[in-house]
C-alpha cells in the first residue's frame, strides 16, 4: 500500500507510503481509515469490504503468476490487494475510545506505464466509555498518472450509513513540472465547485511512495514532503516528515506461515518507516504532528505492522490477506 494512503487522518482524512492515507475526529468515539469492514460490525458483511471498483476478482485468473517480485526488481510497485485487521493498541481517559475493532482493505491496480489505481475502504466499530457504538465508513478511490503529475480523487466517508464528507476533483501540476513533485492547480467538483492553486514541492500519493522507497534503498535516514491527495473537502495540504530506518535484509523478517503469499514478502527486503503528519503550513519545529503513522515497508511496496498514534489513543494493523496481481502491460510504442 503507499504510504500516505495507508494513513488514517485526525479529522477527515485516510491516505500509501504504503497513504495511508483515515478520519479520526479528536475526542469522537470514532476512528474511520483506510479501507474496509470491522470483523463482527453488525449489520455490515465482510464481503461487502471490497473497494466498489475492485480488480482483484478479475485478476484471479492471473494472481497465482504474479508475486511482487518483478515489481521490486524493477524499483516500482506490485499491484496487490491487501487485508488489515484493525485493533485498538491503547487508548486515554479523555479520547472517547473504549473498544475498537475493524478491516482495512487496500487495492493498487495499474502499472509505471499506464499509471496508478487506488481503492481503499475502512470501516470500524467503536464504543465510547458510556457504551455508545457508532460505525464509521471511508471509501477512496484515485487514479494518478505514471509521472507523478496528475490526480483524480473521490473520497467519501460515512457515519452509521449517513455520508458526512464527501471531495471529488482532479489536480494537476503546471506544465513544464519533473520528477513528480511542484505547486499543483486543483479543479474540485465536490463539496462544491471552484478551483484552486496550491503552491510549494507537493507529491501526490503514489509518487511520495516510490520517493520514499528511493531514499531507503538510497540509505537515507530521513525525508520531508508536502503531501496533497484530495481528502478533507480537497482542499489541504499535509506537511510530512519520515524517518527511514535499518534495512532488513531479505530472509531477515518471516510473515506468518499462515499467511498466503507471505512466503513472497520473506524473500525481499524491507524497512520500518515512521511518517509524522502536520497540518498545511506548520512544520516538524513549529509543532505536534496532527497523528503518526509506523510500518514495514517492502521494496515492491507492500506495508505490514501498521501502527497509528493519534495521541490520546492509537490503533494496530495486521495483514491477514494479500493477493498478488497481474501489472498492466505496457503498450510497445509504435515505431
Amino acid at each position: 500500500m503507499a504510504a500516505a494512503s495507508h494513513a488514517p487522518r485526525s479529522a477527515t482524512r485516510c491516505s500509501h507510503a504504503a497513504r495511508v492515507p483515515l478520519h479520526a475526529p479528536k475526542g469522537c468515539a470514532a476512528l474511520v481509515g483506510l479501507v474496509a469492514v470491522g470483523l463482527g460490525l453488525t449489520g455490515v458483511a465482510a464481503q461487502d469490504a471490497r473497494p466498489a471498483a475492485g480488480t482483484a476478482d478479475k485478476a484471479a485468473g492471473t494472481a497465482d503468476k504474479a508475486d511482487g517480485a518483478a515489481a521490486a526488481a524493477a524499483g516500482t510497485l506490485a499491484p496487490h490487494r491487501a487485508v488489515y485487521e484493525i485493533t485498538l493498541d491503547k487508548a486515554s481517559s479523555g479520547s472517547g475510545v473504549s473498544e475498537l475493532t475493524g478491516r482495512m482493505v487496500y487495492e493498487l491496480a495499474g502499472s509505471a506505464c499506464e499509471g496508478w489505481t487506488q481503492n481503499m475502504r475502512f470501516v470500524t466499530r467503536s464504543t465510547n466509555q458510556a457504551g455508545a457504538a457508532q460505525i464509521n465508513d471511508l471509501r477512496t478511490s484515485s487514479w494518478e498518472d505514471a509521472a507523478g503529475n496528475k490526480l483524480r480523487f473521490d473520497v467519501s466517508q460515512y457515519r452509521d450509513d449517513a455520508l458526512v464528507e464527501t471531495s471529488q476533483g482532479d489536480a494537476a501540476r503546471s506544465e513544464g513540472s519533473v520528477g513528480g513533485k511542484g505547486g499543483i492547480t486543483v479543479d474540485l467538483a465536490k463539496p462544491e465547485r471552484k478551483k484552486m492553486t496550491l503552491d510549494g514541492n507537493i507529491y501526490f500519493p503514489i509518487r511520495h511512495s516510490l520517493t520514499l522507497l528511493e531514499a531507503a534503498r538510497a540509505g537515507r535516514t530521513g525525508f520531508t514532503a508536502d503531501l496533497y491527495d484530495g481528502a478533507e473537502k480537497g482542499a489541504k495540504v499535509n506537511h510530512t516528515n519520515t524517518v527511514i530506518g535499518r534495512k532488513y535484509a531479505p530472509g531477515s523478517v518471516k510473515m506468518p506461515a499462515a499467511l498466503k503469499n507471505g512466503d513472497k514478502l520473506d524473500a525481499l527486503a524491507s524497512w520500518p518507516f515512521a511518517i509524522s503528519y502536520f497540518d498545511g503550513g506548520a512544520k516538524a519545529s513549529d509543532t505536534a504532528p496532527s497523528y503518526e503513522l509506523a510500518f514495514r515497508f517492502y521494496e515492491n511496496g507492500v506495508s505490514t505492522r501498521l501502527h497509528i498514534d493519534y495521541g490520546e489513543f492509537s490503533i494496530n494493523g495486521e495483514l491477514s490477506e494479500l493477493t498478488f496481481m497481474e501489472p498492466a502491460r505496457c503498450e510497445a510504442a509504435p515505431r
